[in-house]
């Protein structure tokens, strides 16, 4: 796979990198976990080049940590990846939940986020990270001290570059005025462009690297789903607005149009967004997820599609989806 670097002066990663949320949280939760068809999926993505892995403490919780910890301790996978993992959002039943992560609890405190990256450490059985991420804002407290507490674990070692995650261009600035920002993850795809007003452009302009998350739309842009029946009956993604039986099949005809365009480029669906999502930037490194070999492959393949102005042009042009994020 051809790379490129996380941010201006940041590491060789490949174009794509992999999300690793989905192999123990929020997707289809009754169903068996797999560790060890996972573990193969990390192993296959590095040795294709997608070397930025991607986990967060909440994701489980704690559970994705150690999934990822146990593959990259096997056969100098560790070496190889830029692990990236996050703090901030914490699992709590009953607390009020974070619009954009249902079901989680923002926490930016200082002495949380100092207490936390100790346990990551331990999970991920790993003496570093190579980014750690703000994974929300939490609004009460101010984001100087919560970057100010991870800026405190790169001084020891801990931690080589950190990152936020959904935040607008002032709260990079701000963050910026206490440490170097070395990415900034959102959503972004085909379905969501939020981040292209604004976000996105700045990022460019400081060398910031922009990671987006549910780059294929969680898997409806590659024509996975075309009711709500198709997903699992304790899937979140249930409770989306775009997955309502009533939005779903207006979305419909995203899909559509992608997969003529597809066809027409010798490509398949999936392969069309995340190509689509990498020329919004030289920065830009989508990280769809997957617990999937196929999906993978399908995925890692994206990276040599090329896509003309006029097929960019008219995904350009694609409609608004029905339905709002969450």
């Amino acid at each position: 796979m051809r790379g490129t670097t996380l941010g201006g002066g940041g590491p060789e990663v490949g174009v794509i990198g992999l999300g690793c949320m989905g192999m123990t949280h929020a997707y289809d939760m009754g169903a068996e976990r797999d560790d060890a068809t996972s573990i193969a999926v990390i192993h296959e993505a590095i040795d294709l080049g997608m070397t930025l892995i991607d986990t967060a403490d909440v994701y489980g919780p704690h559970t994705n940590e150690e999934l990822v910890g146990r593959a990259l301790a096997i056969g100098g996978y560790r070496d190889r990846a830029v692990l990236a993992t996050k703090v901030g959002l914490v699992d709590a039943l009953g607390g009020k939940p974070s619009r954009t992560s249902p079901g989680a609890v923002k926490n930016g405190r200082p002495e949380y986020i100092r207490r936390s990256i100790d346990d990551s450490l331990r999970r991920l059985r790993t003496d570093h990270v190579d980014l750690y991420q703000l994974h929300r804002v939490d609004e009460e407290v101010p984001i100087e001290e919560s970057f100010g507490a991870m800026a405190e674990a790169v001084a020891a070692g801990k931690v080589t570059r950190i990152g936020l995650s959904e935040v607008s261009v002032d709260e990079i600035k701000r963050a910026q005025a206490v440490h170097p920002v070395a990415s900034v993850q959102s959503e972004l795809s085909l379905w969501t462009r939020d981040a292209l007003a604004e976000v996105v452009p700045y990022c460019e302009a400081q060398g910031i690297a922009f990671l987006p998350f549910s780059p294929l739309g969680r898997g409806f842009l590659a024509g996975r789903f075309a009711s709500i029946d198709d997903l699992p009956a304790d899937d979140f993604r249930r409770r989306l607005p775009r997955f309502q039986e009533e939005t779903i099949a207006v979305n419909q005809a995203i899909v559509d149009r992608v997969r003529v365009i597809a066809e027409r480029v010798g490509g398949t669906p999936a392969q069309v967004a995340l190509a689509w999502v990498l020329a919004q930037g030289r920065y830009v490194v989508p990280i769809p997820g997957t617990k999937t070999p196929k999906y993978l492959a399908d995925n890692a393949g994206a990276a040599g599609l090329v896509l003309k102005k006029s097929d960019l042009a008219e995904l350009d042009a694609l409609p608004t989806p029905a339905g709002t994020r969450y």
